[in-house]
Order: C-alpha cells, then structure tokens, then sequence
C-alpha cells in the first residue's frame, strides 16, 4: 500500500473515530439530561405531596437547601398552593433544571387578584443528585405592597408568627391576615 494512501486512510478511521465519539458525547449528554429531568420532577412531586418525609429524602444531598425548602413546602401547604400548570421544565445545561409551576395560593387570593403565581424551582442536580435548590416567583407588585404594608403597619401580625421553619403555616395564615386587612384599608385605591 502507498504512502498516500495509508496517509487517507488514517485520517479516514481518525474521522469516523471523533464522529461516533462525538455521537456517543451527545447520546450520553441527552441521557444524562433526561435523568436530570427525571429527578427534577420526583423532586416537584415530592415538595407538592406536602409529604415533608418524602420531600426530605429528595434533599439528601442538598444541604444547603433543605432548611429554606422545607420551610417553603410547609408556607406552600398551608397556604392551599394548588397546582394550576406543571410547565414544561428548562434544561440551562448539564447541571441546571428549571421548574416553572403554576400556582393558585390564599395570598393572591387575599388581594382578590385575577393572577396564578408562577414559582420556579432551580435545580442544581450533578452525579443524579440534588445538590441545591433556588426559588424564584413571579408575584406582582401589589404582593410586595401588601407586604410592606403589614411590616409597617401590622408588625405584630407576623413577628412571632414568622419566627422560623416550625411557625410556617402561622407565618403564611398570619400573611394573609394581614393581605386581608391590606385590602381592605386600601378599598378607595382599587
């Protein structure tokens, strides 16, 4: 065999070598994606059982999560969350999954406001594990009008009502308490 043509065909097997391994990386990257999606929605299920056992045992390896999550499955329970839409999750890359979930609450309920809350739940997921979570809401203003107006003209509805993770449910009845009032005093400005 010629110089040349022992020179084409190693660069034709190099080739077909980086193609398939490429389409192993992508095969393998898609699996390890759909994995993670797959945890995210046992996490999501998990935190709407209200099955703080349950959700517990989705946050093994979420440590520095699972104090605020746990807290805020125990708010979202207390304050009747019914899931309206479960939206389609966002994979930002191999670590990240978002969960936008679509909720009718007590408090925008409080405020007689024709809008679902859309909370998202930002899952760091690495090695099929939940590593940690961030929330984020998209709440509308009046949510943190009524707010500020309760810490200024009703703090003692929600100091001891909202002391810690065990207060939560009386930290969210509390809230919309004083969402109520809220309303109420501000009747002429709606």
């Amino acid at each position: 065999m010629s110089e040349l043509k022992k020179t084409f065909l190693l660069i034709y097997v190099s080739f077909l070598l980086i193609v398939s391994c490429k389409d192993i990386s992508n095969k393998e990257d898609y699996f390890n994606r759909r994995i993670n999606v797959d945890i995210a929605a046992e996490f999501i299920d998990a935190f709407y059982s209200f099955n703080r056992d349950t959700l517990r045992s989705t946050l093994t390896y979420a440590n520095d999560s699972q104090h605020s999550i746990l807290y805020y499955q125990k708010w979202a329970e207390c304050g009747n969350y019914k899931i309206i839409n479960r939206n389609d999750f966002i994979i930002k890359n191999d670590s990240l999954v978002l969960c936008p979930i679509t909720v009718k609450d007590d408090l925008i309920g409080a405020l007689e406001v024709d809008f679902n809350v859309t909370d998202t739940f930002h899952l760091t997921i690495i090695n099929e594990k939940i590593r940690s979570i961030e929330t984020s809401s998209n709440d509308p203003d009046l949510f943190y009008e009524a707010t500020d107006w309760i810490k200024q003209n009703r703090p003692e509805l929600i100091e001891k009502a909202c002391e810690g993770v065990s207060t939560a449910c009386e930290c969210v009845k509390a809230t919309v308490e004083g969402f109520i009032e809220f309303k109420a005093n501000n009747k002429t400005k709606f």
